[in-house]
């Protein structure tokens, strides 16, 4: 990776791009480089619907360009960067303009399956690619890391599993490693009843015990849908057979993942549960730069305990275990199952379990129907994402649902 010198004498200065510059890990990014003593310069920012917020992440990060999701939001976006220089745009391809300004590294942490294209145009054009986005090896990733292959890019992953896991596993060789395990925290439900599980609230989802996260993914943390996405994740990243993968809950949050070896030694990657930590070790890798993230104590957490996931009260784990042994693009149609269910529960219009059990039927359908199959573009597997979540939100709207030709 070629990087942009500050001057003669002066260390390499990483020019950045942040996408989803608004949520809490853009924030947490524009901390990191802003504690970072000048080695990074950012850019672009682009954020999703919030034209204020967006414009404040340009003004603090000294962005040159800042890209805003919704266009709606254009005008109120270019009068709060009035005067700053800074360049405003809208519309999807604006985002997709930022994912491709020159930068060493670009920071895709768009949630959802919004963060696929303008990811993917990024990794096109040969950047390397912080990986907070996991929805785009979920809904893609075959594709994905048959372009990172091609060009030589590397995707380094910033969900604190993976990138514990990245970094316990070393130059080790795939056929060295015996298991590799994600810890899950357990989120807010992890000792509450089946019963109390189906009649949980939005606001009692939303209530991490230990992260501070956006809606989406802390409901999918609370059904343990989350864990299963990251299972998925790791497979493709890491290039690890379904078998090879597993969950164990840890409700500390303090041990991240392990990796097994086939000869019988186990290396852990712990941290304090603060996200600047795996942003830190992704914008400086191969390097490691000094943070103000907090610091593990492990006297002070006094114990780890750990357990089996349960299957019974968190079935989504086990749908997105089952969904990536299937193959046949499952992994594709279950995410997209899955944002539409989170959404219809955070509205209030489904309840909790019924999550899970929507996301089941999307993917028992496409099997039954003949209709899933392996993607073998990204615009192969948006194209399952859109067909996926039209007809499920016309069942999800009491229509009729037509018959979906193609899935």
């Amino acid at each position: 990776m070629q990087l942009q010198q500050a001057d003669a004498a002066g260390p390499a200065v990483r020019s950045v791009v942040i996408l989803g510059a608004t949520g809490s890990i853009g924030r947490s990014t524009a901390e990191v480089i802003s504690g970072a003593n000048g080695a990074f310069r950012v850019e672009a920012v682009a954020g999703g619907r919030d034209p204020k917020a967006l414009a404040q992440a340009a003004r603090s990060t000294g962005a040159k360009f800042a890209a805003l999701a919704d266009p709606g939001g254009y005008a109120e976006l270019k009068e709060a960067l009035a005067g700053t220089g800074v360049e405003p745009a809208a519309g999807e391809e604006a985002v997709i303009e930022a994912a491709l300004r020159p930068a060493d590294i670009v920071m895709a942490a768009i949630a959802g399956t919004a963060g696929v294209r303008p990811t993917f145009a990024a990794l096109s054009a040969g950047r390397t690619i912080a990986l907070a986005n996991k929805e785009c090896l979920v809904c893609a990733g075959a594709p994905f890391m048959r372009k990172a292959a091609a060009l030589g890019t590397r995707l380094l992953p910033v969900d604190s599993e993976h990138n514990a896991i990245f970094q316990a596993m070393g130059n080790a060789s795939l056929d060295t490693i015996e298991r590799i395990t994600l810890t899950a925290s357990g989120g807010p439900f992890r000792t509450w009843t089946s019963e109390a599980i189906a009649n949980a609230t939005p606001e009692q989802a939303l209530n991490h015990p230990n992260w501070p996260m956006g809606p989406k993914i802390t409901v999918d943390s609370a059904g343990l849908m989350n864990k299963g996405l990251e299972v998925i994740e790791a497979h493709y990243l890491f290039g690890i057979e379904p078998s090879k993968l597993d969950v164990i809950v840890h409700a500390q949050s303090l041990v991240h993942g392990l990796v097994a070896f086939t000869d019988g030694s186990v290396t852990a990657g712990l941290a304090a549960p603060d996200m600047k930590v795996p942003i830190a070790h992704c914008l400086s890798y191969p390097a490691r730069s000094v943070t103000a993230a907090r610091r593990l104590d492990l006297a002070a957490a006094g114990q780890l305990t750990f357990e089996r996931p349960d299957f019974e009260r968190f079935p989504a784990l086990r749908i997105a275990f089952d969904a990536l042994r299937a193959g046949s693009g499952l992994p594709t149609i279950l995410n997209a199952a899955n944002e539409i269910a989170v959404q219809a529960f955070l509205d209030g219009r489904i309840p909790f379990h019924r999550i899970a059990r929507l996301v089941e039927e999307a993917c028992n359908s496409a099997l039954a129907e003949g209709v899933a199959h392996e993607p073998e573009t990204v615009a192969d597997a948006l194209a399952m994402d859109r067909a996926v979540r039209e007809r499920l939100r016309s069942e999800l709207t009491g229509r009729a649902a037509s018959r979906v030709e193609a899935y």
